[in-house]
């Protein structure tokens, strides 16, 4: 059994039944609020990354790779109770997740290409569509519905992206052009791999399936990596530790607390609630690299954290 969006009668879904899921019970708003903190905690954990990424100044390629490797040893033995407990995960399931560890991959390395192409503000604009294309996915897939508050906060809140994301400023980048559909293919692969993330947690064993997300991830990353940008397997130690924060903050800490929360929100909140990192990679990179937000970029995010907030409160109550 699955979850659907619910109206105004509870803060879970209605459960309709799907082969080969589980149901996930309604237990009310306290469970409903611990996935709220749990997404935000995650989004928040992701947005470090790209700074320590940036620390390490390595190629797309072998950020992407070691990110993934250095994380597989600590979310194997997190798996460990878990598969003791629940057994392994079934073969669909499995690729499943080798397909969202692919695009998950895929995302990485497209969206580090396109900042050298298009400009940091534009590329993060063009990726954070993903807040539309998630919700799109789940509604022309599952028949989940959106609420008209989430539609009608829909237009500030991209504004907010835009703005955050410095679209206004001169940096386009050298190929605008190249820049724009890599940024845009790497949109969607981030939007199907987020789908794909919190659709796998549906049927149960989190952990597993975000493990092989991660695996699949790494070796997609070492193959397409090693062709494009190049792999570099030793980096330098100063290198190396800036990665393993990025595989700590991101890897093991943000995406698991996202695939653990994700399926008890609807598609549209998670969406909602990942716009957190953005936000908080702009602040991290004010107080780490010593750069300087606009004006226009400070008011970006007071309106994507508001536009967030109020999308992500009003969201059972008003169903479209």
């Amino acid at each position: 059994m699955r979850s659907e969006p619910r109206g105004s009668e509870g803060a879970w879904p209605e459960i309709r039944r799907v082969p080969g899921t589980v149901v996930i019970k309604r237990t009310g708003v306290p469970m409903r609020s611990r996935a709220l903190v749990g997404m935000g905690v995650g989004a928040l954990s992701l947005s470090v990354a790209p700074v320590l990424i940036d620390l390490s100044g390595t190629s797309p390629g072998t950020a992407s790779y070691l990110r993934c490797a250095l994380a597989l040893p600590l979310l194997a033995l997190l798996c460990a109770p878990e598969r003791r407990r629940e057994g392994p995960p079934g073969a669909r399931h499995l690729a499943l997740a080798a397909l969202a560890g692919a695009l998950f991959a895929g995302d990485m390395l497209l969206w580090t290409a396109a900042i050298g192409e298009v400009g940091a503000g534009l590329s993060t604009v063009l990726v954070n569509v993903q807040v539309v294309l998630v919700p799109l996915l789940a509604w022309l897939v599952d028949g989940e519905r959106v609420t008209r508050r989430f539609l009608l906060w829909l237009g500030p809140l991209v504004v907010g992206v835009a703005l955050t994301g410095g679209v206004l400023s001169d940096a386009v980048g050298d190929e605008p052009l190249l820049g724009t559909v890599h940024a845009l293919l790497a949109a969607l692969c981030y939007s199907g791999f987020l789908f794909l993330l919190r659709r796998g947690g549906l049927s149960g064993r989190v952990r597993q399936t975000y493990l092989t997300v991660t695996a699949s991830a790494g070796l997609v990353s070492l193959g397409v990596g090693a062709l494009w940008s190049g792999v570099t397997f030793a980096p330098g130690w100063a290198a190396l530790g800036w990665l393993a924060g990025a595989s700590l903050t991101s890897g093991v800490i943000g995406w698991l607390l996202v695939a653990v929360h994700s399926p008890r929100l609807a598609s549209h909140v998670g969406a909602v609630l990942l716009l957190l990192t953005p936000a908080g990679a702009l602040a991290c990179g004010a107080a780490v690299l010593g750069e300087r937000p606009t004006p226009l970029q400070l008011a970006g995010c007071a309106l994507l954290l508001a536009s967030g907030y109020f999308a992500v409160r009003t969201s059972t109550t008003d169903d479209a």
